[in-house]
């Protein structure tokens, strides 16, 4: 998988083979996620990034490349956060990466030592796993004034996204069999 844009564009990040539901973002999905991202105000060199569920870390990858002043990437199979540590050092951006080998609602349900400013989750399919998420997100005070939340989750996932206290829905898309969903938080 390749690094579409900034200033790692072109590198190659190493993937895993892994359970079902562990599917990298595609780049057609991270390109368009991005620019709708970057249309609604994003600024990536002012913007501290979360990646729940990361898996192979693509979006934070992809974040940093574009400029992110760090990246929180968690991720709660040990293989898959190797691999993703691994990547953070074969691009030279150690530094601005912490890779946690968490499970990811848990991790959201600690206090944070920073706020966020856009946060990616990209749970297992068919789990339920976005709503409590969100919930444990919003009531530790995860996000700064102003963040995004971004959900990749299954086309067809059941889910009020106008039920969380705090967050703003500003899109709502399907991608194939990919929905996307961005919140606001006021």
């Amino acid at each position: 998988m390749k690094i579409i844009a900034g200033a790692l564009k072109g590198r190659t990040l190493k993937t895993l083979t892994g359970p079902a539901g562990y599917r990298p973002a595609m780049g057609k999905v991270r390109e368009s996620l991005f620019s709708l991202l970057e249309a609604r105000g994003v600024i990536w060199a002012e913007s501290v990034v979360l990646d729940l569920f990361a898996g192979s870390g693509s979006l934070a990858f992809e974040a940093v490349s574009r400029g992110a002043k760090k990246a929180y990437f968690v991720e709660k199979d040990a293989k898959a956060s190797a691999c993703i540590a691994a990547n953070a050092a074969n691009l030279g951006i150690s530094g601005q990466c912490l890779v946690a080998a968490e499970d990811a609602i848990k991790f959201a349900g600690k206090k944070p030592t920073e706020q966020v400013s856009v946060v990616f989750i990209d749970p297992p399919y068919a789990e339920n796993l976005l709503p409590q998420t969100l919930k444990n997100l919003l009531r530790r005070e995860w996000l700064e004034d102003g963040a995004f939340v971004v959900a990749e989750v299954e086309k067809h996932l059941r889910i009020n996204t106008e039920g969380f206290e705090g967050l703003t829905l500003e899109l709502d898309r399907n991608y194939g069999s990919t929905r996307i969903i961005i919140w606001y938080k006021e």
